[in-house]
């Protein structure tokens, strides 16, 4: 029978088949929520696991899927979900280290570096676990598959004895945490809530108050020329009185109606209207320099007149890394650049801002003018839809190489690699950074790069599920088992209810932020999705990309380093 044939015999089409059956499941049961939290992809693992143990109880003696299709198939998915979150981290993975992030990146390494110690006070305190099942249950516990990956790959690169089996334990250990693990994150974050008595109205409150403080978006005010002290005076003289960046996006001179784009030699007169766009804390001292704030609809008189506001997409691979300053919109194109838009976040479009491709750049001039700088800047979104292929695989083809490269540590007798998980990671971040310096476009649309990274992520689940199925049921439900499961929750629990109520009680940060900060920690989207139901508002997304970079580097190179360290080789 043909199709029995399928189902039993080891082909190319018997494993996409069974592929395609784990990861189908999967996706769909991770859609299913209990209390409104849902394990999301990671269902893939344990439709695998299914699938696995029920293929072996059939069919004792042959594997599921060929071994080597099978290890090729999860280390190439680890390897594109890899690279595809370091290039999705990359541009804000070193500014997550300027003054915003720099205490709750902070906090994060300290919840890394107790979920290590709570794991060798387990390793060498109880001595009823091998290094290689802890490492597979500190994965799961802190709910990081690319750890997992990253650690598994370790013992594929060293002499390991064993290899094969020591993997398979391990991926059952992740799968014993795994759950505990996102119920002690979200457990974690009730408790701080009720031990320090928070009140969510008034987190809003304070989160709003924050946020009109805030000097990352931009401010658009209209002032009235009145002080007599700068009456004919250029704005290139005004701008150095002042010492705070801000854009004159357009003037009404005193006594006329027409508007005209002010540049640096523009006399500033009594009288005159000047729409600023700045940052809001700074509106009390634009306003005692200048003159009083008004009321004026600009688009208005914009119909009336040859000023006008568009937004040109860059698209041209040539303005990658290029600074607003570099330009010249107002000796080339009469022009004034007020705002950028990056990955929907408005910035003020200050001389010093680098231009990425992708980004949305607002200017105000004439029609002609701004047709003729999006001719130059590409503005075009056909382009933006087209797949870098070329940068993805060069990237992958360096991050390999870095990842092959032996790093000796003293006290180590074997020599650390990052490994296929840990070197596309480094230098997908770092070709995102800088990649512009060397004419490489990293710009991916997020529908693309969300498809990449779940395709790669499915895959590897799928395989780790599917190998470790074989003895999953007689390892884990049992005494063994059992034991790894309180072991992921000690590992989860304890560091974030610490550095929870480190963060809240010494550094009095916002709950919300704190939410993001833990589901961050442990790269956990479910948490992340019950922390912005519990908030209603972007705080735990924000705080949670800030530490999430940090976080996801420092998890796949410990996680390596145990294994180094403590194995037995």
């Amino acid at each position: 029978m043909w199709f029995l044939d399928l189902l039993t015999q080891s082909t190319i089409a018997h494993a996409i088949l069974l592929y395609a059956f784990v990861i189908a499941f999967g996706v769909i049961l991770g859609k299913v929520k209990i209390f409104g939290v849902s394990l999301g992809v990671t269902f893939v693992l344990f439709v695998g696991i299914i699938v696995g143990q029920l293929y072996y109880s059939f069919q004792p003696d042959a594997p599921a899927i060929d071994p080597g299709v099978l290890h090729f198939i999860k280390e190439f998915g680890l390897i594109l979900f890899i690279f595809s979150i370091g290039i999705q981290v990359g541009p804000g993975f070193f500014s997550s280290f300027k003054k915003g992030g720099i205490v709750l990146n902070g906090l994060a390494m300290l919840i890394v570096g107790l979920d290590l110690v709570v794991a060798l006070i387990i390793y060498f305190g109880v001595g009823n676990i091998n290094i290689t099942d802890l490492v597979g249950v500190l994965s799961g516990a802190v709910t990081n598959t690319p750890g997992l990956g990253a650690a598994q790959q370790t013992l594929n690169e060293v002499n390991y004895p064993d290899a094969a089996n020591a993997i398979k334990s391990m991926s059952m250990g992740y799968a014993a945490a795994y759950p505990l693990g996102v119920v002690g994150i979200i457990l974690s974050m009730i408790l701080v809530k009720i031990i320090f008595k928070i009140n969510l109205a008034d987190e809003t409150k304070t989160l709003e108050a924050e946020k009109e403080e805030s000097q990352l978006k931009p401010y658009m005010i209209t002032v009235e020329v009145t002080n007599r002290l700068i009456h004919n005076m250029p704005l290139a003289r005004l701008i150095s009185i002042i010492d705070r960046n801000f854009v004159i996006s357009r003037m009404k001179k005193s006594g006329s109606d027409e508007i005209i784009i002010p540049t640096s030699k523009t006399i500033i007169s009594e009288g005159d209207l000047l729409y600023m766009v700045i940052s809001a804390q700074d509106e009390e001292a634009f306003v005692a320099i200048i003159g009083p704030k008004i009321e004026m609809d600009w688009k208005t008189d914009e119909q009336q007149g040859p000023v006008v506001s568009r937004r040109i997409v860059v698209t041209n691979h040539e303005y990658s890394g290029r600074k607003i300053g570099s330009l010249r919109l107002h000796m080339g194109y009469k022009l004034n650049a007020t705002r950028v838009n990056r990955a929907g976040v408005d910035l003020l479009a200050s001389p010093n801002l680098s231009l990425q491709v992708g980004d949305r750049i607002t200017v105000v001039g004439n029609i002609d003018d701004i047709n003729r700088l999006a001719e130059k800047m590409g503005n075009s979104m056909k382009r933006l839809n087209q797949p870098n292929m070329f940068t993805m695989f060069v990237g992958i083809l360096m991050g390999i190489i870095v990842g092959s490269i032996p790093i000796a540590f003293p006290g180590m007798s074997v020599p650390m690699k990052l490994g296929l998980a840990g070197g596309p990671l480094i230098v997908a971040i770092l070709m995102s950074r800088w990649g512009y310096k060397i004419k490489l476009i990293t710009y991916t649309s997020t529908s693309a790069s969300m498809m990449l990274r779940e395709v790669g992520i499915c895959l590897f689940l799928a395989s780790v599920g599917i190998g470790a199925g074989e003895n999953f049921i007689g390892t884990v439900f049992n005494s063994t088992g059992a034991q790894w499961v309180l072991y992921g929750f000690l590992i989860t629990f304890i560091p974030l209810i610490i550095v929870g109520c480190i963060a809240r009680g010494r550094y009095k940060l916002n709950y919300f932020s704190i939410l993001g900060l833990l589901s961050g920690s442990y790269t956990d989207p479910p948490a992340l999705a019950y922390g912005n139901k519990t908030a209603n508002n972007d705080a735990p997304a924000v705080a949670y990309s800030t530490v999430y970079p940090l976080t996801m580097f420092l998890r796949v190179v410990t996680a390596q380093i145990l294994i180094l360290a403590l194995a037995n080789f």
